[in-house]
């Protein structure tokens, strides 16, 4: 079986959907007889390991995103790359592109919907455009021979919309590279704090979306013995005393040593369509306060943090004391177990084989939940 995965969502510092093509990309090169080939905007056409980067302009003011603007560079690779499927993770260019090669090759496509576009536009223009983007995504992915959400709201949102081929596939994390061993003891010293400051953190992009006001006004109002770390690009400079910004893009594994050596992450998003970096906190052996909105709802069970209303720093203070009136440790501990037991990349890459064998034909019926 050959795969071809493609999307524009993939620059160094981009997220969660480079997280799970590259961590589908090393799985899959331990199967025999599968090939994986992964399709990327780049600055020229080259190809290093499988990966290969199609010429497309950066998008102004995109962070490293480009956007592509000709189908015919994406369909004339996939033509010659001739994979048996193709699975696209945007809903742009490179979609329409996946489609009309499909066509060509007469192959299966599917879509992965990584991304809330609908709710990203009114949020962003204005309920007008929200119902313009509904009806455009309701459009696209009609076209699909299945499409995969990571999350039951985002699959219920597809629904609703008038999609009926929709099944859930939850994402993973690297349960290697995000462990409790990652701990560095002497974190908090190195940022000038007592051992018993409960340090809180957020890891990510600062984007409108993450809801970082949030947690400045939580860390404002729990004041001292509580201290915040932000973690990633694009982040806030103005901020309380009790947080520390780290304002770059930080490799995974300085990313895994700050979550291992926290004792909580705090996550205000309230649009999040998975929530990976919950997941690799939970790795980490650290347990969750999260917005009860979204996919969070969906992947922090009780045993491995605790949920509040979103939007609400009142609620989410009083939720942290909680969490550490209890015994934060144990639901650390218990985070870690949830993890390997529903989010390990080998369990999802079966799953997502389970897919790829029905489109093609070669067993009935799927293992993820149709919705």
């Amino acid at each position: 079986m050959h795969i071809a995965d493609m999307t524009m969502f993939y620059t160094p510092s981009s997220g969660g959907v480079r997280t799970y093509i590259e961590a589908k990309h090393r799985r899959l090169r331990l199967y025999s007889g599968i090939r994986h080939s992964v399709l990327i905007p780049g600055e020229s056409l080259r190809e290093q390991g499988e990966i290969y980067e199609i010429p497309a302009p950066l998008l102004p003011f995109g962070k490293g995103y480009r956007f592509p603007l000709r189908r015919q560079p994406w369909c004339q690779q996939l033509e010659r790359l001739q994979p048996d499927l193709i699975e696209v993770g945007d809903p742009y260019l490179t979609a329409w592109a996946a489609l009309e090669a499909g066509r060509r090759l007469d192959i299966p496509v599917i879509g992965f919907y990584h991304s809330d576009l609908p709710l990203l536009a009114r949020k962003r223009v204005g309920e007008w455009c929200g119902d313009r983007v509904n009806r455009y995504v309701a459009r696209l992915y009609g076209h699909f021979d299945r499409v995969l959400a990571p999350s039951r709201v985002m699959a219920e949102k597809l629904v609703r919309l008038g999609l009926q081929n929709v099944y859930v596939q939850p994402l993973g994390v690297d349960l290697e590279m995000f462990k409790p061993e990652r701990r560095d003891p002497e974190l908090k010293r190195k940022l000038g704090l007592d051992e018993s400051t409960r340090l809180m953190i957020f890891a990510g992009r600062g984007s409108r979306e993450k809801k970082l006001n949030i947690l400045l006004e939580t860390a404002r109002s729990l004041g001292r013995g509580y201290h915040l770390l932000l973690v990633g690009p694009d982040m806030p400079e103005r901020v309380p005393d009790n947080v520390t910004v780290i304002n770059r893009y930080c490799p995974t594994p300085e990313v895994a040593r700050y979550l291992a050596s926290s004792d909580v992450l705090l996550h205000a998003g309230d649009q999040e369509t998975f929530g990976l970096v919950v997941l690799e906190a939970m790795a980490c052996g650290i347990p969750v306060v999260a917005v009860r909105a979204g996919a969070l709802a969906e992947i922090v069970p009780f045993s491995a943090g605790r949920l509040c209303r979103p939007n609400n720093p009142k609620a989410m203070v009083s939720t942290v004391r909680e969490l550490f009136a209890s015994d934060a440790a144990r639901l650390g501990r218990l985070a870690r177990l949830h993890v390997e037991s529903y989010h390990a990349w080998d369990a999802v890459v079966a799953g997502l084989l389970a897919h790829y064998h029905a489109v093609l034909g070669t067993v009935e019926l799927p293992v993820a939940v149709h919705v």
